[in-house]
């Protein structure tokens, strides 16, 4: 086999791995927040585990990139690609994190009930897992298209962060015993706002690898 095409086989199979990652990655979210949603410790568990193995997958591809640079020496664009993956993983992993900080809500909520319906914290997740996705999509595919509207979902994931902080203040200065509830719900809605966040850095750095161009979401 050629180095190019040796080289062009161990990228095929870093693409598996983020695609691998990006999948665990969505679930940690779709369980983190059903862990929230029924406040039940059997979702909390699977999302510690999958934590862990997003650390374990994020040291696998960081010491695969590095090796690729020292015996392949890429340039320009391949350059940009490595980079990437590189910064995307670290993404990746953080998003788990936020997942796992969601579960841990959970944990520390047991013994409570919801103070309202929960009609805006799955619909945020929603919208934050669809970003990751698409996301996913622009990287795996080399497309900016996605991009798009990974940045517009930021917009509404922020407009909803901020009328939930408002509702839920709201609630808890009418009674005072909805103000543990109250702050774990802020709390959940922060760390989904987040891991939004993360998306929209993944699509800045798909942004750059294709075309070279910086752009940083405002």
């Amino acid at each position: 086999m050629s180095p190019r095409k040796a080289y062009m086989t161990e990228l095929a199979e870093l693409d598996e791995l983020v695609s691998l990652m990006a999948n665990k990655t969505s679930e940690a979210i779709e369980l983190a927040v059903r862990s929230f949603e029924r406040l039940d410790m059997q979702f909390v568990d699977k999302v510690e585990r999958l934590d862990k193995e997003l650390y374990d997958l994020n040291i696998d591809i960081e010491k695969r990139c590095l090796e690729i640079i020292a015996l392949q020496s890429p340039v320009a664009k391949d350059l940009r690609a490595i980079g990437t993956y590189l910064k995307v993983i670290t993404d990746f992993d953080r998003i788990g994190r936020y997942a796992k900080d969601i579960a841990e809500v959970t944990a520390h909520s047991v013994e409570r009930s919801h103070f309202k319906p929960l009609v805006s914290i799955p619909h945020m997740a929603n919208m934050a897992e669809e970003m990751v996705d698409l996301s996913v999509k622009a990287f795996l595919e080399r497309d900016i298209a996605p991009t798009k509207q990974v940045f517009e979902l930021e917009d509404k994931v922020d407009s909803l962060y901020d009328e939930i902080f408002r509702e839920v203040i709201t609630y808890m200065m009418e009674d005072s015993k909805k103000i543990g509830a109250g702050m774990n719900y802020t709390l959940v809605a922060r760390y989904l706002e987040r891991i939004g966040d993360h998306a929209c850095n993944i699509s800045e750095r798909v942004i750059y690898m294709v075309t070279g161009e910086r752009v940083v979401k405002e």
